[in-house]
């Protein structure tokens, strides 16, 4: 079943896109360009960035709240 929907969404796709590189269209350029810049995005998050920006917030916050009880928790300044 799946290599179906697989074969059937190439097709698909390629139906849409072949016209367009013949006719020389910049579209699946540009979608070739947003395609890679959120994938690129959503890795670089996901085993870069994610988890280290959580422990550094939860690092922070833990400290904040040290520093409270130490001191005291002025308003406003």
């Amino acid at each position: 079943m799946i290599p179906a929907r697989l074969t059937n969404m190439l097709q698909n796709t390629a139906g849409y896109y072949k016209p367009l590189f013949r006719s020389g269209s910049v579209k699946p350029l540009w979608h070739i360009m947003i395609a890679t810049s959120v994938i690129m995005y959503t890795q670089n998050y996901i085993f870069n960035k994610g988890v280290h920006i959580q422990a550094a917030r939860n690092e922070k916050k833990l400290a904040l709240a040290e520093y409270y009880e130490k001191h005291g928790k002025s308003g406003g300044h």
